[in-house]
């Protein structure tokens, strides 16, 4: 079994059947595997054949679809990267991944158009130009003749690019089983099947909406409505009006949607699997949204892209009592560890870091054979996250290994004093980070989003943790910004507040 190989079983299983919605078209499964046929054979008679790498920039529509399926039909590598990507970061990916052909959206020709590289094939959806071939003329240049991928689940599929929130992107190479694996166990614990309508409006170049919503649905021949950007409007519009079942967001993309006046107004009855991840949310805000969208399920999903991405998952019944946890157990053929230092499995409510073992498990970074290396502990994925087990069994993450600061000696969590802050009826974010200090090492500071104006914002953050943190933990710097910095997932960038105030 091979990823492309989803994509025609659905074709013969159910031609009919709407594959993919976008605001201008509805296409079948028979249809959708036609354009993929087409699009791979233009491909193929232009160059690209088994093992090339193709790099996908694309917001979410067909035409992504279609590449996504064409290119790993002729058994090639695809790489889809960040729809917001500067011309720097996209240049980065393009050298550093041996990129054979670019791919680009009309919408974001703008970013790429200047690029030269005379070994590079490169296309867009709009009209040709300038050396760039037209996506069109190749659907209309090719022939429907299905072809056969070579694939086996043992040979790579897709490279990923990670964000590079701690410096250069590094690039997660899957093979077919990896993908399949964590496609598999989310159809399982998300209930997917033929009748699923799952909603994509965050970014399909990343790991949880495309192996987890995209892969996972084609494997059960469910329909993909797709939206090129999130807006809250947007998610209550198509939920409404598709009768949608599954979506995938980052914790802000609920908040935001939360916040609308007009929420009521529409029927989100059809959703049924409300699933966020890349951070958990916190009790008040569970109840926030659960109030606002009127529903009991929210599923909380934890992992990282080097898992698949697999790890955990926290069920809907279990958000009264446990909010903020990432659940209590491995997703399906995932089994996760908390260790220590010495890589012994830590005791309860002892604080260690997280392993995920599974074979949604990455095969490598591409080209970075140390990384690669410096990313396992027996066979075991190392997160990076910091976390404790409690009483019951649930995990809490208490913050990034890399995120954690040492003041006076002293360990301090920035998650710990952040979930405190934004308790604060006028705080509605916070990022904690340790700034340099020339007696403690680090001593720690504060940003801020808050509605209050004029106040004393040093003043009343530290009246506010008062009793509730201790004294070493409660920040001694405090800096009121419009908004945090944040990737295209939604994760806060702290190097961004590292870097500023490395400039001041």
């Amino acid at each position: 079994m091979n990823l492309s190989e989803l994509l025609s079983r659905n074709a013969r299983k159910y031609p009919l059947k709407e594959a993919v919605v976008t605001d201008t078209e509805r296409v079948t499964y028979l249809r959708l595997n036609e354009l993929v046929n087409r699009f791979a054979s233009s491909l193929q008679s232009i160059g690209i054949n088994a093992s090339d790498k193709v790099v996908l920039f694309m917001p979410n529509t067909l035409e992504f679809v279609i590449s996504y399926f064409a290119v790993q039909r002729l058994g090639a590598i695809i790489v889809p990267v960040n729809a917001k990507l500067t011309q720097s970061e996209l240049e980065y990916i393009i050298d550093h991944c041996d990129a054979k052909a670019l791919i680009v959206h009309e919408q974001l020709f703008e970013t790429a158009q200047s690029f030269s590289n005379p070994s590079l094939l490169c296309m867009k959806t709009g009209p040709a130009s300038d050396g760039w071939r037209s996506f069109q003329s190749c659907i209309d240049s090719g022939t429907n003749e299905e072809i056969k991928c070579p694939l086996t689940e043992e040979d790579e599929s897709t490279i990923l690019y990670t964000s590079g929130t701690t410096g250069k992107p590094k690039g997660v190479l899957f093979t077919n089983r990896n993908v399949l694996t964590v496609a598999i166990m989310m159809g399982v614990e998300m209930s997917m099947k033929p009748e699923s309508r799952m909603l994509h409006m965050m970014p399909l170049s990343h790991s949880a909406p495309l192996h987890l919503f995209l892969v996972a649905g084609t494997y059960v021949g469910a329909t993909h409505v797709l939206a090129p950007m999130f807006t809250p409007e947007r998610l209550l519009q198509l939920v409404h009006n598709e009768k949608t079942t599954h979506f995938f967001g980052a914790p802000v993309a609920y908040l935001f949607t939360a916040k609308q006046p007009n929420l009521a107004s529409y029927d989100l009855s059809s959703m049924k699997y409300w699933v966020y991840g890349g951070a958990p949310l916190s009790k008040r805000e569970v109840q926030f949204v659960q109030a606002s969208f009127q529903t009991k399920n929210l599923y909380c999903v934890y992992g990282l892209t080097e898992s698949g991405p697999s790890g955990t998952l926290l069920l809907p019944e279990d958000h009264e009592e446990k909010s903020g946890s990432i659940g209590k157990r491995g997703a399906l053929g995932t089994e996760l560890r908390i260790v220590g230092s010495d890589g012994k499995d830590c005791a309860p409510n002892e604080i260690g870091e997280i392993l995920l073992y599974g074979e949604g498990n990455m095969k490598g970074y591409y080209k970075n054979p140390v990384e690669t290396e410096e990313a396992y502990l027996d066979g075991w994925i190392r997160t990076g996250d910091l976390g404790k087990k409690d009483e019951d069994g649930f995990i809490w993450v208490v913050d990034r290994k890399k995120d954690l600061i040492i003041s006076g000696g002293v360990n301090v969590y920035p998650k710990e004093i952040e979930e405190e802050l934004i308790k604060h009826p006028a705080i509605s974010e916070a990022a904690v980070i340790g700034v340099p200090h020339p007696e403690w090492g680090e001593t720690v500071k504060a940003f801020i989003v808050t509605t209050e104006n004029g106040n004393d914002l040093e003043a009343e953050c530290k009246k506010f943790l008062a009793g509730k943190l201790a004294d070493f933990k409660i920040p001694k710097l405090y800096e009121k910004v419009e908004a945090l910095p944040r990737n295209a997932t939604g994760k806060i960038l702290k190097q961004v507040l590292r870097k500023a105030q490395q400039e001041v």
